[in-house]
């Protein structure tokens, strides 16, 4: 992205701007959007220079909480870590996760979560997962002012039903599906889907077919955007999902870094006149 696409020059000076919804619409099939997941404020801040948006995801269940799947969150968790991105960041569109049991019984639980969620840490949009079944719930937010990002496919919410983690899409009709709920959740109002875990084909007949922006994870790169999960992107996790990339290897220079640490505590060697107070 172009440094000064979120800049604006008032009374000669430049101003920085948060990428909008019609930022995020104007961009399909045109330049990629750049997302990553960010839970914490330092994250954010190193996230900020380089992403179009971050998702404040409910993976955080995994990668901060330690919990087996993404059902144990809560709206108070997603709230608390929206509020430390929103605050570490500036150029970049915020987009928090709303949680499993936060928005599905009705309309107006999901009007009264979402607008908690963007009244309490002044995030720019929310994403809820499902198809055809949350379409009405889609449109009844972006009428009322709440923008909304879908997510179909692999829906991590609803794991205990789908039975794990596999890829999506691999018959005709589970293909279909998923096509028809894409569909839904574009006609009613969504700024943007995210399409997770399906076959790349119909991640790309999925993007070819509908008006808002695609971001894949585990889709294609043929999608209007990307999204990874930044734990999994820099390393920290030995196992991760086939379409991860890993673009660093954190785990093992902490591992270092630690080690280092340890020893130089052990031998006394830290800390030193360097790192002590002297009268």
């Amino acid at each position: 992205m172009s440094s000064g696409a979120n800049a604006v020059s008032v009374d000669n000076k430049t101003t920085i701007r948060r990428f909008t919804v019609p930022d995020f619409r104007a961009r399909k099939r045109r330049e990629p959007i750049v997302m990553l997941t960010a839970y914490t404020a330092r994250m954010a801040e190193l996230l900020d220079a380089h992403c179009d948006a971050l998702l404040v995801g409910d993976s955080l269940a995994q990668a901060i909480y330690g919990l087996p799947s993404t059902v144990p969150v809560t709206l108070d968790m997603m709230i608390a870590h929206g509020q430390a991105v929103v605050r570490g960041s500036k150029k970049t569109m915020v987009i928090i996760d709303m949680p499993f049991g936060s928005y599905e019984a009705s309309q107006e639980q999901a009007f009264f979560s979402a607008s908690r969620v963007l009244k309490e840490t002044g995030a720019d949009a929310v994403k809820l997962e499902g198809g055809v079944a949350m379409a009405p719930t889609v449109a009844f937010l972006t009428s009322r002012g709440i923008p909304v990002m879908g997510h179909i496919g692999l829906t991590p919410q609803a794991v205990n039903v789908l039975g794990g983690y596999s890829a999506r899409g691999k018959d005709d009709a589970e293909r279909a599906r998923i096509m028809t709920d894409a569909k839904a959740i574009d006609q009613a109002g969504a700024f943007s889907i995210v399409i997770e875990g399906v076959v790349e084909s119909l991640a790309i007949d999925i993007t070819q077919k509908i008006n808002c922006p695609t971001i894949g994870i585990g889709g294609s790169n043929q999608c209007d955007g990307q999204v990874l999960v930044v734990d999994d992107m820099l390393g920290m996790f030995e196992r991760t999902a086939k379409f991860v990339r890993k673009f660093d290897q954190l785990s093992a220079r902490i591992d270092s870094a630690v080690s280092s640490y340890a020893a130089a505590v052990r031998s006394r060697e830290f800390p030193g006149a360097e790192n002590t107070y002297r009268t």
